[in-house]
């Protein structure tokens, strides 16, 4: 970290100032939007419950707890999945006992008997300790302490008791959350837009998305909360409303987690210029923020709304079906689980529509509207042999996306070079399974077809699969196809056309040779070569974890097997 006199050498703390306008210092508290301040002052925002802490944050605490023999557990928030025998792979929503967290980034834990290194921001430490998961490992001095867990923990007076923590790690954490938001907006963004020279506006909007307006959505959703919650008896406090009367506005994540990974990008591009590395930390200086990088700042939005599930969740567990806003966490609990499963959709929408632009610009030959016009995901692909009216029969490669067939022929001589024959919209078609046996019109003996016949009865394709087990998958694909469109029009899944359009201009750029940086943050580099696992005190990672994680919801549809092959179809390159 570089110290404040020697950061005064590259950007005077003084001129970042806020100034007002008759010349004097621009008080800091906030003010919402009716025009009064905040109720809340700092300390109310950093005030921590002792039974969360946050990952990354209070190591310390977490050592003289362990040190002190009380077992100290995390909650995975995703998945971990690695090749590395001395790291800890885990699954979201599994317990690992936390055994050393000196250091932020990585700390050294118990799971399934095995002890390992993992990174800290892919867990949340468990609210209430004393309980401690059934899936979790532990000596049997640890399982007997928690059967008297569960034992005292059936007394009513108890789980008032821990629904009071849950309840309040929710507020706190909520408060501290606002804190970092208004961080980033007045501690970054605000100085951004005083260095006109450094930064344009669409450099801007690509670091900081709409977080403003996340901000704004926030500062109202915590007033809400604050009014439903009991001071004096935590336990009692009904916040499950404030969940379902502002689901509709958490929609408002989705943009920004989309625009994340660009964001990324931007900021590691400028990241590698001295100047903008120590404005950055001036900035975090001058707003007297926690030692945490912009990155890990911008990350936050992200981390949040993946967290509200979990925290919904556990609050359930512990309100007792009679309590009066026993129906309305069950609800919202519902509620955030979708908001996570659409932003997660909607992120793998816009991944898979930079693999179909790059996929259309690979074809010769393409004629018509570009497939994003219409589609945004590649369902099913293969060879069908197509038979005309008039008896002939052509092989051609077929991609099933949602709203239209395309059909390509192979090069004779480079089998990998595809061809653009046409394209048949899924809308206007009906699908017709056909038995074996001979066709009167065509005057042919059919095997394994099947028969695509429009609503005007105008136009019929018949298809033809060289396997029995090939047809029923190109049928299957035909229904998941109308069930996907159904299901995008029922979720509102609809792709901006600024979207689209920059997917078609990356990848037509990228087809000349002039790539745009555009797409995910760079991945972490590989893990140093750490000491035996069996070795208590190993060698911390000297990288940093890979942050970068979505997928805290179950996908609402499993990714697209198809994409690998079309390396061997056409000349498909990132």
């Amino acid at each position: 970290m570089v110290a404040r006199g020697e950061m005064a050498r590259f950007w005077s703390l003084e001129s970042l100032h806020p100034v007002s306008s008759d010349g004097g210092a621009e008080p800091s508290a906030l003010v919402d939007d009716n025009g009064s301040e905040e109720d809340f002052s700092y300390e109310d925002l950093c005030r921590a419950n002792p039974r969360y802490l946050q990952p990354g944050g209070e190591q310390l605490a977490i050592n003289e707890l362990i040190g002190d023999g009380s077992v100290v557990c995390a909650e995975a928030l995703w998945d971990h999945v690695t090749m590395d025998e001395q790291e800890l792979g885990f699954k979201a929503g599994d317990v690992i006992q936390v055994l050393e967290a000196s250091h932020k980034d990585w700390w050294w834990g118990r799971s399934a008997d095995r002890e390992a290194w993992f990174p800290a921001s892919f867990v949340r430490l468990r609210v209430n300790q004393e309980e401690l998961s059934e899936g979790s490992s532990g000596s049997p001095g640890e399982e007997q302490e928690e059967d008297t867990g569960r034992a005292r923990h059936k007394h009513p007076e108890s789980k008032q008791q821990m629904r009071a923590n849950v309840v309040q790690e929710i507020m706190d954490t909520e408060r501290v959350y606002i804190k970092h938001l208004r961080d980033i907006c007045e501690g970054y963004i605000r100085q951004c837009r005083k260095h006109t020279a450094m930064f344009s506006v669409a450099q801007l909007a690509t670091i900081f998305g709409n977080i403003e307006d996340i901000y704004r959505f926030q500062r109202k959703f915590l007033k809400d909360l604050e009014k439903q919650y009991n001071k004096e008896e935590p336990h009692l406090s009904e916040i499950g409303s404030c969940f379902l009367q502002h689901q509709e506005g958490f929609a408002i994540y989705s943009e920004y987690c989309n625009n994340h990974p660009g964001a990324c990008a931007e900021l590691a591009g400028l990241m590698r210029q001295r100047r903008y590395r120590h404005f950055f930390e001036a900035c975090r200086l001058l707003q007297q923020m926690i030692d945490i990088a912009l990155d890990g700042f911008l990350l936050t939005p992200v981390q949040k709304i993946c967290k509200y599930p979990l925290q919904l969740a556990e609050l359930l567990k512990y309100t007792a079906p009679e309590h009066s806003d026993y129906e309305n966490i069950k609800a919202a609990y519902e509620a955030m689980k979708n908001v996570a499963c659409l932003i997660n959709e909607r992120k793998r929408k816009l991944e898979s529509i930079d693999k179909i632009a790059r996929w259309q610009v690979s074809i010769v030959g393409w004629e018509g509207q570009d497939l994003l016009e219409r589609s945004s995901e590649l369902i099913h692909s293969g060879e069908l042999t197509s038979v005309t009216r008039q008896g002939r029969s052509q092989q051609r490669t077929f991609f099933l996306f949602d709203h239209q067939l395309v059909f390509c022929k192979k090069d004779l001589l480079r089998r990998d070079v595809l061809y653009y024959r046409g394209r048949t919209d899924t809308d206007a078609v009906e699908l017709v399974d056909l038995e074996d046996g001979r066709d009167g019109a065509r005057g042919l003996g059919l095997r394994n077809a099947f028969r695509l016949a429009s609503h005007t009865g105008d136009e019929v394709h018949l298809f033809c699969a060289r396997k029995p087990e090939d047809k029923a998958r190109w049928l299957q694909a035909f229904r998941d196809e109308r069930r996907r469109v159904q299901e995008d029009r029922a979720l509102g899944m609809e792709i901006s056309e600024n979207q689209k359009k920059l997917a078609m201009l990356n990848a037509q750029k990228a087809a000349h040779g002039k790539s745009k940086g555009y797409g995910g943050c760079p991945t972490a580099p590989p893990l140093q070569s750490l000491r035996p696992v069996h070795q208590r005190h190993v060698t911390v990672p000297s990288s940093l974890p890979q942050q970068q994680v979505f997928a805290l919801a179950e996908p609402k549809r499993k990714p697209s097997l198809f994409w690998h092959t079309f390396n061997k179809l056409a000349p498909f390159r990132k």
